[in-house]
């Protein structure tokens, strides 16, 4: 029995000794609120270590403490503080009563100059809160003066001045004066744009300039044009800039410096998908051959199921950005399921920027075929399809967007009095769109169909026909697994393709998200459609470089008995 005690003084005594000492406090009460929030930010520079009862102590606490209610308006508080124990177990407690508010009681801002008539001016103005009749809030008034300055010099103001700027608070009235004379002086304009270290004929850059010489300066067009040259590829580093010690004559010169990007890129790259499996990347680009910005773009993939190798030769025109050539070329073979496929393929494309921001493109493209399909087709097409296409894409949040939207709607056809092998009609269209509610929930809901309009679906192509199922369609399914089939009960395409997919998302922690799908479709072609049904759950990361996704998705209309299937994917949602 002695032994236990002797046990249970030692826990007691190691219990004592592990248990933390009483540290000093100090603690404000009677305020809420932004008012709370500001005093605690004023107090947290006093270390702990310096807690006293000294009066010199209780001088510094209620400085503290005035001087964060001052910053918000409050200029008349009342104290009472008690002080209970010493050292380094003092207990310090304040209550405050924070009194009235002041009130600006005049509001004397004038602004003089080109500046008095700007929009922007008189928008900052009206938004400032510091209007006769509003709450003072000193942040407030440091901000606006803040701005007017900053305003100004993104709007071409380069001679602006604050000449006066006083704040004069009467405390036993709770009434503020505000006094603010700022003289912005004239507002520049764009002058003459020069380039330096550039390989590209100056027309060509010019092409991309948001602004024209003696519009009013805007430092977001001097950013929105370092942007413009960046997407362009043609230059590893890029400086726009006003040259505001060379102004004169009320314009400020333009300087850009480029230096030229190097003239071959290398990538190489290891994927994995559970579409199409492991795959080596190789791809070789050429930012710029000429003088005139043409460019060159080779991307080879090799998987076991879907080699292909792709060449892109760009053609800008005038206006660089919006309007170009494309010479497209390039061969893939495809050994999937019941499909064995060489394709050959050459084509022209005349791409456009239009006003309402929607890209058109005209097309003409050529394509070589030789194939086996489903068992009792095979052959050769040789096919030459004009076409016409519209897409726009916007987004907003990065590369894990809030929000944002992409269609896409194109036609082709294919004639034999054009040369073709066939003949056929071709239409498609899709649409996606992300939408968010809050930070931490996102929706995603996809919509795609398509036609072949022709005799029977073998006068198409294969790789033209619908083969549908995958992580980006009817999830739940093997890739491009869902098929009408012919009477040896193999897949041969269909003619026809509509599918639809809604997702819910819900942010679990941090970048990570869970989410929720159910997606539905069909393809078929003189018969009835049959609707497969896929639906599952999945882990969303919003990673530096695009989301990953996994899913684990179930077909609900599988014929076969492994209705699981997990799909895994990198890059964008759309």
């Amino acid at each position: 029995m002695n032994k236990v005690y002797q046990w249970l003084g030692i826990a007691s005594f190691a219990l004592v000794l592990s248990s933390p000492t009483m540290a000093a406090s100090l603690k404000v009460k009677g305020l809420k609120s932004s008012l709370e929030d500001n005093v605690d930010a004023y107090l947290s520079a006093i270390s702990p270590s310096d807690y006293s009862d000294t009066l010199r102590f209780q001088e510094q606490v209620k400085t503290e403490i005035g001087q964060a209610l001052q910053a918000l308006g409050y200029y008349q508080p009342t104290y009472d503080y008690h002080v209970k124990g010493s050292g380094k177990k003092i207990a310090i407690t304040v209550t405050v009563d924070a009194g009235q508010r002041t009130h600006i009681s005049q509001s004397n801002i004038v602004i003089t100059g080109d500046a008095k008539d700007d929009p922007a001016f008189i928008s900052l103005l009206k938004d400032s809160g510091l209007g006769t009749g509003k709450a003072l809030n000193q942040g407030k008034y440091e901000t606006f003066k803040s701005s007017l300055q900053s305003l100004a010099v993104r709007r071409g103001y380069f001679d602006a001045e604050l000449k006066k700027s006083e704040l004069g608070v009467i405390p036993s009235r709770n009434e503020a004066i505000i006094t603010i004379d700022f003289d912005s002086g004239r507002r520049y304009t764009f002058g003459e744009t020069h380039f330096t270290g550039s390989q590209i004929k100056d027309e060509r850059l010019r092409s991309m300039i948001p602004y024209t010489e003696n519009e009013p300066y805007l430092a977001s067009k001097l950013g929105l044009y370092n942007e413009r040259l960046s997407n362009i590829g043609w230059f590893s580093s890029i400086y726009v800039g006003g040259d505001v010690a060379k102004r004169k004559d009320d314009k400020i010169p333009i300087e850009v410096a480029l230096t030229p990007q190097v003239k071959n890129q290398i990538e190489t790259g290891i994927g994995f998908s559970t579409d199409t499996g492991p795959r080596l990347k190789f791809n070789w680009k050429k930012p710029w051959i000429t003088s005139n910005g043409h460019s060159f773009y080779l991307k080879s993939e090799i998987s076991k199921e879907q080699p292909k190798v792709e060449a892109v030769y760009r053609i800008p025109l005038d206006d660089v950005l919006n309007n170009y050539y494309q010479i497209v070329g390039g061969i893939r073979y495809v050994d999937s399921h019941d499909t064995i496929s060489t394709q050959l393929g050459l084509g022209v494309e005349r791409h456009w920027k239009l006003a309402s921001n929607w890209d058109r493109t005209v097309s003409l493209h050529w394509l070589n075929e030789k194939y086996k399909q489903g068992g009792d087709e095979k052959g050769t097409f040789n096919v030459f399809l004009p076409g016409l296409s519209y897409s726009k894409s916007e987004f907003s949040g990065g590369v894990f967007p809030s929000s944002g939207s992409k269609y896409n709607f194109s036609v082709e056809f294919a004639n034999k009095a054009l040369g073709s092998d066939t003949d056929f009609v071709r239409l498609q269209a899709k649409s996606a769109w992300i939408r968010s509610l809050g930070e931490n929930q996102r929706g995603i809901f996809r919509v795609a169909g398509g036609a072949v309009l022709a005799d029977s679906i073998r006068d198409i192509p294969p790789s033209l026909r619908y083969f549908i199922g995958g992580d980006n369609s009817i999830r739940g399914y093997g890739y491009e697994s869902i098929s009408p089939r012919n009477d040896l009960d193999r897949m041969i395409g269909g003619q026809y393709m509509a599918t639809t997919s809604i997702e819910y998302q819900y942010r679990l922690y941090g970048n990570w998200w869970g989410a929720l799908f159910y997606d539905y479709g069909s393809t078929w072609n003189n018969n009835k459609p049959d609707w497969m049904r896929g639906t599952g759950f999945g882990v969303r990361w919003a990673s530096p470089v695009g989301p990953v996704r996994i899913d684990f998705a179930w077909g609900l209309d599988k014929p076969d008995k492994d209705k699981f299937q997990l799909h895994f994917s990198l890059g964008p949602e759309l």
